[in-house]
């Protein structure tokens, strides 16, 4: 199955969905498992989609006249899990 390109909302919307059709137990077992498969890969979206903004907001900073500009490097996260 190819991936598809979701945006963070239709992802969670997606998520949330699939999370109250399996706590409903609307689905059989079978589609419960392939559900909670599907999931699993928005889960993963949506990390990415919110790594990949925290990135930006990590380089961006206010500069004088208040305008956007590079913080600096990026923290590797086992290099901030460490601390």
């Amino acid at each position: 199955m190819a991936k598809q390109k979701l945006t963070f909302e239709e992802a969670l919307a997606k998520l949330e969905k699939i999370v109250s059709e399996i706590e409903q137990g609307a689905v059989p077992l079978e589609k419960s498992i392939e559900k909670y498969a599907e999931g699993n890969e928005l889960v993963r979206q949506c990390r990415a989609i919110l790594d990949e903004a925290e990135k930006k907001i990590q380089l961006l900073t206010r500069g004088e006249g208040d305008r956007l500009e590079p913080a600096g490097e990026l923290a590797d996260e086992d290099e901030t899990a460490e601390r």
